[in-house]
């Protein structure tokens, strides 16, 4: 595989009441074509901040980041959002092929490429329905799905799972994994659950408390395809486990005690 991503020394700072608050500091990680990674961290750690940065929605305020692209016939990134970015005038199918009827392409391409992933997604039956006679699940299927059908070199995705129950979110996970295994996309998935980040992907980067930096790189050297239940039964994902939830709540008691003071 050939590097995709490449960050270095990268740092944001936020001016709030006239005061600085640096949301990330230094950091540095390099993501092969095809990777899936996954980052967890504290809240409020920076890591919608950085998804942000790499998407080209916010301007570090040093440092420097390089996406190598393979072409300009396809789009550099997509993210999905927490909340369900659907277009409440479009109907589902509409929604799915927005981003390839934006730049343009042609109607046979849209047509097939639209067809293709809201069968992946399971949604042809709803395709001519509109957000507000969905589910929340369904809503995020509808946008993954978008995300997907236009073809993006880099897939972001901000926990795009966390606001449905345990049972859309296993089903939604198997959905995104069988895609990706087809498509081989760089993604970059933020995330709060350790089971989940075990499950997707290749290594997980773990954050500090804020001013948000990379402490550690984690590898999951589990077999591909996955499922949870089998995740959840190795011996090696509960050792995984629980070094991440040992960072985490460290993570958590120092940035507790760094607001005492």
């Amino acid at each position: 595989m050939s590097e995709k991503i490449k960050v270095d020394q990268l740092t944001k700072v936020f001016f709030k009441h006239k005061e600085q608050v640096m949301a990330l500091k230094d950091i540095n990680f390099s993501i092969e074509d095809g990777e899936f990674i996954c980052i967890l961290g504290p809240s409020g750690c920076g890591k919608t901040t950085l998804l942000r940065i790499l998407a080209g929605l916010e301007t570090p305020s040093s440092g420097h980041y390089d996406i190598q692209a393979k072409g300009q016939e396809r789009p550099l990134q997509s993210m999905v959002f927490q909340e369900q970015g659907v277009i409440p005038w479009m109907t589902v199918e509409e929604n799915v092929s927005l981003g390839l009827r934006m730049r343009h392409a042609p109607r046979k391409i849209i047509k097939e490429r639209t067809s293709m992933y809201l069968k992946k997604v399971g949604l042809t039956p709803y395709k001519d329905l509109f957000p507000k006679e969905l589910s929340g699940g369904m809503k995020q299927r509808v946008s993954i799905a978008r995300a997907f059908a236009n073809d993006p070199e880099i897939l972001l995705m901000d926990e795009p799972f966390a606001a449905l129950d345990e049972q859309n979110k296993f089903i939604l996970q198997e959905e995104l994994l069988s895609i990706w295994e087809e498509t081989k996309k760089t993604v970059i998935f933020i995330t709060h659950s350790i089971d989940e980040a075990i499950l997707l992907s290749d290594r997980i980067f773990l954050m500090t408390s804020q001013p948000g930096t990379i402490k550690e790189e984690v590898k999951i050297d589990l077999p591909r395809p996955r499922q949870m239940k089998k995740v959840r039964s190795d011996p090696k994902s509960a050792d995984v486990f629980l070094k991440i939830w040992n960072h985490l709540q460290t993570e958590v008691q120092e940035s507790r005690i760094k607001h005492e003071r």
